[in-house]
């Protein structure tokens, strides 16, 4: 029988009575094949880490989840919401394990859900970028992002990643304080047409992958200056 994938296919069960098939007693049993999707964004839990530099990923989730309907479950390693997007289903996921644990989070959640490691989106902050700015990646090393390195650790580099710029205004020895530190309203009319855009991006990455979305998008991730 012919089935296309993320399409739902038919098939028909028959019930005998005395040795024959009544078509009065058929039925039509639809099943769904849907492509599944992690999207994962990086931060600490805690009210005292809400809205800090570190927590950029999890923004991003958020924005996700409000503009899809997504509703937020407190699961085993972290917040996790589903979603779907023209029959593909999609997690998101915001670790509890705090940062520099991330990867327990993300390989628990590709193994309990069979989520090939090819359509995991990993969205993590990033002081090598100026504020506002993003990029997106296929693969490669974690630039010094505790949390990327612990997911590299457990499951290697191969999975995509969107970073988003928060700059590094601080002095020597102060990037702890900086990334832990919280954005100013000013800092959020500058991150904010990111984190929008960053649902369209997420998107693009689980209706078209991820080479065709950092064609699509890669270019609009430097800020006009």
């Amino acid at each position: 029988m012919h089935t296309e994938r993320g399409f739902p296919f038919l098939f028909y069960c028959l019930a005998a009575s005395h040795g024959s098939f009544l078509p009065h007693h058929s039925f039509i049993i639809s099943i769904y094949t849907m492509d599944k999707f992690l999207i994962c964004g990086l931060g600490n839990p805690g009210d005292e880490y809400a809205n800090t530099r570190h927590n950029t990923g999890w923004m991003a989730m958020d924005h996700f989840a409000k503009a899809t309907g997504a509703e937020w479950r407190d699961r085993r390693y972290g917040f996790v919401a589903e979603t779907s997007l023209k029959g593909r289903k999609v997690f998101l996921l915001k670790p509890t394990t705090f940062m520099n644990l991330s990867g327990n989070a993300v390989r628990y959640w590709l193994n309990e859900e069979k989520i090939d490691q090819s359509r995991l989106l990993v969205v993590s902050d990033d002081v090598a970028l100026p504020l506002g700015e993003f990029r997106l990646k296929g693969s490669g090393s974690n630039g010094g992002h505790n949390g990327l390195g612990h997911i590299i650790q457990l499951i290697g580099e191969n999975f995509s990643r969107l970073r988003i710029g928060i700059g590094n205004d601080y002095p020597r020895g102060g990037q702890i304080d900086w990334v832990l530190g919280h954005y100013s309203s000013e800092d959020m009319k500058i991150l904010q047409p990111t984190l929008d855009l960053s649902v369209d991006i997420i998107k693009s990455f689980v209706l078209q992958g991820i080479n065709e979305t950092m064609n699509q998008y890669n270019k609009l991730g430097k800020r006009k200056k």
